[in-house]
């Protein structure tokens, strides 16, 4: 039995290390997405079992994203295969090259997915009634998938409405890309896909992103998030639980808000050093995920998830890898020691 199911795209993503993408000779070479790092971090730290539903050109290529997927330990079995034309004029497979950035230089992301496999899913396409009747708690998804196309979002609405059939809960993030709404409605767009998506939810991730006319617009102090969370939440009247967490970069923390706690605030942790910010967000999810699923409670399933998502800043690429194939660098042991106050001192 699946305990976790994910929809999104999954790419090769390039790592030139310290270096720049425009002159590097070599790269190093990850599998990650927005959605899928959810469920891969489930996976390898909080253990739980987890799959993908994606599609992938059924070249060389694509078996390299099953294999790293394969040892990230995420069932691949939901992968659609998509015959492969030799040149991939009809379906292709998605490449995401990342500069980390450091100092004052930001991270640098080129991402070259048009016209994808995982784009081309189309309503119909997945048999949901059967993916959700084997026993599956939680599903996940979000706006990077949304965005692939003007057919991955009746896909998701489809995926979401039937996980909420079969009584399993449901999570969003919105997750705003303005490469994939450019020329297709914008900012404006992506807004109203995710009001549209975010109605299905019963856990939305990272939703201060739904505050103001358009991701993005709104700038939220630290002070005025709980204004924030109530105006999202006066936006979804109709959805039951919104836990809306919020990360901010080198001083991390959450918040949430739900009908029966009202605001929460997560624990803080300022000056936090970042290696590889990339990914954060999605790490953040899993923690939170799993405090929830396993009954922590509201305050502690923020603990889990702010401790994973900091953690997952430590390493390089999405997943909080060493070297694809790797587990994760982020066990339970060491999240559950950073939320009782472990320092960063050697251990022996």
């Amino acid at each position: 039995m699946t305990d976790v199911v994910a929809l999104g795209e999954v790419m090769l993503r390039f790592d030139p290390g310290e270096g720049r993408i425009n002159t590097a000779r070599t790269f190093q070479v990850w599998e990650g997405g927005g959605e899928y790092n959810v469920v891969r971090g489930l996976r390898r730290c909080f253990g739980l079992r987890t799959a993908v539903v994606t599609a992938l050109a059924d070249n060389a290529v694509g078996r390299l994203v099953e294999d790293l997927v394969l040892q990230g330990g995420v069932d691949t079995s939901l992968i659609r295969w998509i015959p492969d034309d030799g040149i991939g004029r009809t379906a292709r497979n998605g490449l995401n090259f990342v500069e980390r950035g450091y100092g004052i230089r930001g991270a640098l992301g080129v991402s070259d997915r048009a016209h994808t496999a995982v784009s081309q899913l189309g309503k119909g396409d997945i048999d949901w009634d059967t993916v959700f009747a084997a026993g599956v708690r939680w599903f996940h998804t979000g706006g990077i998938f949304a965005g692939l196309s003007d057919t991955t979002v009746d896909v998701a609405d489809e995926a979401m409405a039937a996980a909420r059939r079969h009584g399993v809960t449901v999570s969003y993030d919105p997750n705003y890309r303005p490469s994939l709404w450019a020329g297709r409605g914008g900012a404006d767009g992506a807004r109203e896909v995710d009001l549209r998506l975010a109605r299905h939810a019963d856990v939305i991730v990272g939703a201060l992103g739904l505050a103001g006319t358009h991701p993005g617009q709104a700038r939220i102090s630290a002070g005025g998030v709980p204004d924030a969370l109530a105006e999202v939440a006066g936006l979804l009247p109709d959805v039951q639980v919104r836990e809306v967490p919020s990360a901010g970069v080198n001083d991390w923390s959450s918040a949430a808000w739900s009908a029966e706690t009202g605001f929460v605030a997560g624990p803080r942790m300022p000056a936090l050093h970042v290696l590889d910010r990339i990914g954060s967000g999605d790490g953040f999810a899993a923690g939170l995920i799993h405090g929830l699923l396993c009954d922590t409670g509201l305050e502690r399933a923020l603990a889990y998830g702010t401790a994973h998502g900091a953690l997952t800043m430590t390493t390089p690429g999405d997943v909080s890898m060493t070297t694809p194939g790797d587990v994760s660098m982020a066990t339970l042991a060491e999240v559950e020691a950073l939320i009782a106050g472990a320092s960063a001192a050697v251990k022996r």
